[in-house]
């Protein structure tokens, strides 16, 4: 599933467009790379998102909508 989509689908990120932006800002990184927002995620892969006031690190454990889509890491206020 591509970046973006999955940010919306698993609610870190309320809109597509914001998701697609925050990625093309290099606010989001996955496994401490930064990525486009067509990236191309798979279940392991760790997601780093960088706020205007916090950072939140998440494990992808599932591309399904029906299943928890993923496991909290961090969670830090900058």
């Amino acid at each position: 599933m591509r970046l973006d989509k999955y940010l919306k689908q698993s609610r870190l990120i309320k809109r597509r467009v914001v998701a697609k932006e925050a990625a093309e800002n290099s606010f989001v990184y996955v496994n401490d790379k930064i990525v486009k927002p067509s990236y191309k995620l798979s279940i392991g892969d760790i997601i780093k998102i960088n706020f205007k006031k916090k950072s939140i690190t998440v494990k992808v454990t599932s591309i399904s909508q029906f299943d928890s889509m993923y496991d909290l890491i961090d969670e830090k206020e900058n």
